[in-house]
This record gives C-alpha cells, structure tokens and sequence, in this order.
C-alpha cells in the first residue's frame, strides 16, 4: 500500500534534514569515485543496473536501495545517502515522485550533479522502435472491467522485426534532464502542460510512475546515460554508446517475448494487487479489470473501500481472471486476501516487484517476469 500524502511529507521532510546534516557536517561517506574522479549513483538498483549496463566496466554504479523488501515510496534517505547524491557526478532516478527524496536532496543541496530522470524521459514521448504496440495516440482504458485498446493487432508487432536503434529515440532529450547547477531545475514533466494527453495508456490525471517495466523507457535511460557519460568522460564516450546500443538489443529479447505473450493471449483479463506492472499489461496486451476503486485506493495510500475489496474478491473467486499480479514489497493484509482468493481458485499469481532480484540484472529481471506470466497464462483453468 501506498503512503498518504501526509506520510510521503513527512519522508520528505526526513530527507531534507539528511540534506541539512550533511552541509552542516561536511559528511564525506559517499561511495569512493573511480580512477577519473567520476560518480554515478541511481536511486535504485532497477536503474542501477540499467546505468551499470552503459558504465561497464569503466565505473562502479552506486544504487541506494537494493534491499527486496524496501519500498522506495516511503524510503526515507540517510545522510550518507545524502552524501552520496550531492557529491555524485551523474544521478539517475525514476522520477514522478517516485523517488522523491532524490528531488528533494538535489533541490535542497544545490549539488551541480548531471541527472537522468526516467519519468521526464517516459513523459517526454520519444519515439522507439520498442514502443511498438504502445500506440501513443491510442487510449487504453485499463481496469473496471474496460477492454484496454492498446494498438490493435499490437500482439504481432512489438518488438517483431523491430529494426536495430540508431540512437535517434534517445539524442533529443535536451531538457528530459536537469543539471543542478545552483539549484534543482525543475523538470519539464513536472509543468501542466501536457495535461489531458493520453500517453502510454494513462492519462495524467492518474499517473502511473512505475516506468522501469516500460522497455523504451529504460532504453531512453540507456543512452541518456551514454550522452552524460559521455560529457564527464570524453575518452569512453565510444564504449558508453556501443554499451547502450547493446542493451537495447537485449531489450528487444524481452519486447519478442512480450510479443508472444500477446499474440497467444490478446485481451486476456488479469488484475493486479497494485499497478505496478501496468506498462508490462499494455505491452502484452492484456485486460486489467481489477475494479478501479481499488487500484486507486492502493495507489493513494489510502484503504480500499469494503466494496471494492469484495467486488475484487469475487473477481478471483469467481475466476474471472486468468492471473493475478501481485507485489510482495508492498503487501499488507488486504493484498494477502486477494492472492489467497486467487490461490483458492486457483488461479495462477506472478509476482513482480520494485527492486532487482540478487543476482539478476535489469534484462535478466524482465525476461524471467515476462516468462513467468506467460507461463501462467499457459496453466490450464
């Protein structure tokens, strides 16, 4: 379950204090730079390890929340997480106030840091061949039952014959990133004017920050990442873009099979305990009809009602629904419920999740999510 907003101001408020005690204290435990005095630390080891796949082996990426149990909505920041940050040369963050101390550090530090915020780089819409399928001019009316119109006949093209990326998807992003340079910029996302656009399946009355299962986004990240690297380290420019380039080609391994899934399984109705994987759902083309009380409820941090509880156990025990997704990290008594219902009707439960797996990294994740659904949407009912 989600903070309230007045739990997330008060986390807010936590962080900002770690900012003060570390100008106060001069604290200097931040992670030690490499050889060429280069620094580069992400919020979580989601984006970790898309950054680490570009540094390779020039630099160390530092992520700060790696534990499978954290829940970056309502982490609170240490001073040494502070240090970390205000001394790094490049953070990169998700962003849409899903990491919201990392803003909150910036702004209050005035750290010159080069940032990469994968929200700002997922709302600024850059075109991607692993877009294929999210028709950006397409709603997708996902939950309450609603058929999600993602890309008619996306099941056969994403990712299929997808042609190699040339960079273009991700070079324009000049603004999708601020340079706190005197003070954290704010962030084009963050303006109103993109109110009322339908992208990517939501509209921005309610977003839904979760954008590492957004392959085109982590690709974005990827050669956003090359760019600034790039910038601070002139001499391994060619290896940072020759290693994002390469993590896109892996990311295409993901995107065919997520294309298998939705060719094999179009409009197949799902619910999820809480959206996380609601970038994942549109790319496979599949129907989330999790009543939306609910789902808004989670997502506000607030309790859902008695009656859309009910209305979503019923969903399960009426097995109205071929898989139930469903996040460990968050779960509460209430999310216990609903994957009990789905066990008890045995439906199939795929769990996914907001940090790496040990010993996994970003493409590895993916993949093992994406074969996991679609070897529960295979299990016979």
């Amino acid at each position: 379950m989600r903070l309230s907003p007045r739990t997330r101001a008060a986390t807010a408020a936590a962080a900002l204090a770690c900012a003060a005690a570390l100008t106060l204290t001069a604290c200097g435990s931040a992670a030690d730079p490499d050889s060429d005095g280069i620094t580069v630390v992400a919020s979580t080891n989601v984006w970790g390890s898309v950054a680490q796949a570009v540094a390779g082996d020039r630099l160390q990426v530092r992520s700060l929340i790696t534990e499978p149990s954290a829940d970056p909505h309502s982490y609170e920041a240490s001073p040494a997480d502070a240090a970390a940050i205000s001394d790094a040369s490049l953070v990169v963050y998700n962003g849409g106030g899903y990491d919201q101390f990392v803003d909150d550090i910036l702004e209050s530090t005035n750290t010159a840091a080069a940032t990469v915020d994968a929200f700002a780089l997922f709302e600024s819409g850059e075109s991607s061949d692993l877009h294929a399928g999210h028709d950006h001019g397409a709603e997708a009316t996902v939950g309450a039952g609603a058929e999600a119109t993602v890309g008619a006949g996306a099941e056969a093209t994403v990712g299929a014959g997808a042609e190699a990326h040339d960079g273009a998807g991700a070079e324009a992003h000049d603004g999708a990133e601020a340079t706190h340079d005197g003070g954290h910029e704010e962030d084009s996302h963050a303006e109103d004017s993109h109110s009322g656009d339908v992208h990517e399946g939501h509209d921005h009355g309610g977003i839904n920050e979760h954008v590492w299962y957004d392959l085109a986004t982590a690709d974005a990240v990827a050669h956003t990442v090359a760019d600034r690297l790039a910038e601070l380290d002139p001499e391994g420019a060619d290896v940072y873009r020759a290693n994002a380039t390469a993590f896109h080609t892996r990311l295409h391994e993901v995107s065919d099979r997520t294309a298998t899934v939705a060719a094999a399984h179009p409009q197949a109705p799902i619910a999820q305990t809480e959206p996380i994987a609601h970038y994942l759902v549109l790319a496979a083309a599949l129907n989330d009809v999790t009543p939306t009380d609910f789902t808004n409820a989670v997502e506000n941090g607030t309790d859902p009602s008695p009656a859309s509880i009910a209305a979503t156990r019923q969903l399960l025990l009426d097995k109205q629904v071929r898989v139930l997704i469903y996040n460990p990290q968050t779960e509460d008594k209430v999310s216990r419920e609903m994957r009990s219902a789905a066990e008890q009707a045995g439906i199939p439960v795929v769990e996914v999740s907001e940090t790496l797996p040990e010993g996994l990294d970003y493409v590895q994740w993916q993949t093992g999510t994406v074969d996991d659904l679609a070897a529960a949407l295979g299990a016979p009912a």
